[in-house]
């Protein structure tokens, strides 16, 4: 049985039912878990939530005495704004429902390898016999899995995915051990700068209760760059690392999956766990959908499907997976960021960029200044079809778009599971229009 904190009890259960915020996953699995505890809820999302009867879009502050708000909403959001000002307890998803989880929970992080490094513990725990399940921002709302699992006993283990938009108003979540994979530049456009991003997710170490912290190499060198200091013990040596002979065959046999690999192994050994028992897990282990991985070969061109490589980073590092220059599929939804430096650094790896989305023209500038041959395609159908006749026989095309997808799809799986059918469905490429010596050929509309 669920029981409600001391704190809580005055706006829980009395005459006024619980705001939830958010009538997306996260909404949902608040309101299902607030059913749990016997308390009424409603549900207010700004778009009407299609698909979410009963979903307002007029808050009414006024009539709540706790908020709960899904990841989506930023802490100065006027809605938030609102309810403090009505003197109003405002709690974010993973905040509320960590009050609910009788487990440990194993927090992981990063701006990208997240969802893999938390898929992959508690894969491995499980290989164990253990009670563990991934949850947080990998799909699964920790408020869900609180609400499925409220007889988990003690031992019960939540690998919990935390994102910069949950940890930033984290108060009463608290972790038995924390990592963090890497750190780049990404959500700035909700973030302002890189220091807000970095002390967004440093929230998290700050939350972990006297438990073991694990920091890759990227995550050090910003800690010294933003004035704060990590335990040596903290500190996992993560780039360029020598191979490993028993990752052969494995998802973590090469970056950036090692990446992922040495940090839970730095756990798991702090933990006490068997060694072998980890490298045999990898062995079992399939990344989750659209991390890079091939999809076919058509004509002699093989595609590579990467949309969950939604900042400059990630799609860095699926350009240094391939030996020579690829064609690459870029675009989408700005997240912030110096753009012409991404283009600049990843220049040398490019044989020709597809360019979608609204960051279409953005990036058209810069890979005019950068040098690198470029096609406004619009769409990614458009991009497909013409880079495949493009890549030839021998050829790469590789989807990896470096940024949100959200200004054409709605989310980076939708766009993935588009690409995978494009190209499942080549037959007969169309023959793009001879590449002109400026290094761009207009399909819409003149880019130089």
């Amino acid at each position: 049985m669920l029981s409600v904190p001391e704190f809580l009890r005055p706006v829980i259960g009395q005459n006024t039912p619980v705001a939830v915020l958010g009538a997306g996953v996260s909404g949902r699995a608040l309101a299902a878990l607030l059913g749990k505890l016997g308390a009424a809820s409603v549900l207010y999302d700004e778009q009407n939530a299609p698909g979410a009867p009963g979903a307002s879009a007029g808050f009414a502050p006024e009539r709540h005495a706790l908020v709960l708000f899904s990841p989506g909403f930023r802490p100065d959001h006027p809605w938030l704004a609102a309810a403090r000002a009505a003197g109003a307890l405002t709690l974010g998803e993973l905040d509320f429902a960590s009050l609910f989880w009788r487990g440990s929970i194993i927090a992981v992080t990063g701006t990208n390898g997240k969802t893999t490094l938390a898929s992959f513990l508690a894969h491995a725990l499980r290989s164990l016999k253990k009670d563990a399940a991934a949850a947080g921002n990998i799909g699964v709302p920790l408020a869900a899995l609180a609400a499925a699992r409220s007889g988990a006993a003690p031992e019960s283990v939540a690998v919990c995915e935390v994102s910069s938009f949950q940890a930033e108003t984290l108060r009463h979540f608290r972790a038995d051990a924390s990592l963090w994979t890497n750190f780049a530049e990404d959500h700035l456009e909700r973030h302002r700068s890189l220091e807000n991003y970095f002390n967004a997710k440093w929230r998290l170490f700050e939350r972990t209760a006297g438990g073991p912290l694990f920091a890759g190499s990227g995550v050090r060198a910003a800690a010294a760059l933003f004035g704060q200091s990590l335990p040596d013990d903290a500190c996992v040596p993560t780039e360029n690392q020598p191979g490993d002979l028993l990752l052969k065959d494995t998802p973590f046999e090469q970056y950036p999956q090692r990446e992922n690999f040495l940090l839970a192994a730095a756990w798991w050994r702090r933990a006490g766990l068997p060694e072998m028992a980890l490298y045999a897990a990898a062995r079992s282990f399939r990344l989750p959908p659209h991390r890079l991985a091939r999809v076919a070969v058509v004509n002699g061109t093989a595609f590579w499907n990467d949309s969950k490589a939604t900042n400059f980073h990630a799609a860095e590092a699926a350009l240094r997976s391939f030996p020579a220059p690829v064609h690459l599929i870029l675009g989408g939804l700005s997240k912030g960021g110096d753009l012409p430096a991404f283009v600049r650094r990843a220049a040398p790896r490019v044989r020709h960029a597809w360019l979608i989305g609204a960051t279409a023209p953005a990036l058209a500038d810069a890979c005019r200044a950068a040098a690198v041959p470029h096609t406004v395609a619009g769409t990614l159908d458009v991009a497909v079809r013409f880079s495949a006749a493009a890549a030839g026989k021998g050829g790469t095309v590789l989807l990896a778009p470096a940024f949100a997808s959200f200004d054409q799809f709605k989310g980076c799986e939708e766009r993935g599971e588009r690409f995978i059918a494009l190209v499942k469905s080549l037959e007969n490429p169309i023959v793009p229009p001879k590449i002109n010596p400026s290094n761009t050929h207009p399909l819409h509309h003149e880019t130089s």
